[in-house]
This record gives C-alpha cells, sequence and structure tokens, in this order.
C-alpha cells in the first residue's frame, strides 16, 4: 500500500531498501505469519477461514502456514462441484495474488527496526490492522460530530 502524502515524512529516507530487506532478505519473499509466496496466484476456500493451496507443497495451509489434513487437492473439490443440467458450470474455487508488505507491528512508523517491522501478505496485514483501523474510524466519526455540534449543524 501506498504511504499517505501527510505520512511520509514519518518514514527514512531509505524506506524502500529496508522494506524490501524485510521483504526479501529475512522472510525469503513469504509471509511471516501464514507463509504465503509473494507474487503468486493461490487458491483459497474464500470462506474467511485463511485456509489456501500451498502448491510447492501439495498441501493445504490454515491462515498461520500449518498444515490442514483432510481436504482433497483443489482440482479434486472443484470436480466435486454438482453440475446442474442447463446451468453454467460450477464456480471454481477462489485465486488471490499475494502481495508482502512491509508492516509495522506497533503501528508506528517511525520505529523501523528488524523487530519493528514484519513481511505480512495482505490478509495477515489487513487482520494485524484490524483493531487500528476501528479506533481510527471511531476516532474520526466522534471528531466529525463534535465538529458539528461546535458549529451548530
Amino acid at each position: 500500500m501506498p504511504i499517505a502524502p501527510e505520512n511520509r515524512w514519518l518514514y527514512p529516507i531509505d524506506w524502500r531498501e529496508l522494506s524490501a530487506l524485510i521483504r526479501f532478505g529475512r522472510a525469503r519473499g513469504r509471509c511471516e505469519r501464514c507463509g504465503r509466496p509473494h507474487g503468486r496466484d493461490v487458491v483459497h476456500l474464500g470462506d474467511g477461514s485463511g485456509i489456501w493451496w500451498d502448491e510447492e507443497r501439495a498441501a493445504w495451509r490454515d491462515g498461520r502456514g500449518r498444515r490442514v489434513r483432510g481436504l482433497p487437492p483443489p482440482g479434486v473439490l472443484e470436480a466435486r462441484q454438482p453440475a446442474l443440467h442447463g446451468l453454467e458450470a460450477a464456480p471454481r474455487l477462489p485465486v488471490t495474488r499475494v502481495v508482502l508488505a512491509s508492516c509495522h507491528l506497533g503501528h508506528d512508523p517511525s520505529r523501523n527496526g528488524p523487530r519493528d517491522l514484519a513481511a505480512l501478505c495482505q490478509r495477515c496485514h489487513m487482520l494485524h490492522d484490524a483493531p487500528e483501523h476501528r479506533r481510527t474510524r471511531w476516532r474520526k466519526a466522534h471528531a466529525r460530530r463534535a465538529l458539528g455540534d461546535l458549529l451548530g449543524r
């Protein structure tokens, strides 16, 4: 995700290099939470469970990168979808392209040490940032209300 112009001054001048070092040096191009590979299209169940198909290891993985047993490969799952005469083919399993980003674990962009950063895929990054997004949304909503009360609107 691009850095908002108003927050650009919080990041070091070598942020691109630092981010690349975390994502591709330390994490070796994989999410540090779930193990999804950067730049690849991964098949997932699409039910919010975070379960995805790891092609390299031919196994389903959960949201933490652990192996999930008991699920057949994606091709078998798709073949088992019921087909009804006269209707379109059953939908295929959802596919998402994985993009790694450097995440500030403490939500403080001025702290850029190795312990303060993690390489996360978009799903893990959103899950990590969800409480902060809720706080920000709450703060902005109350600020708007307060401004409305102040101006008599």
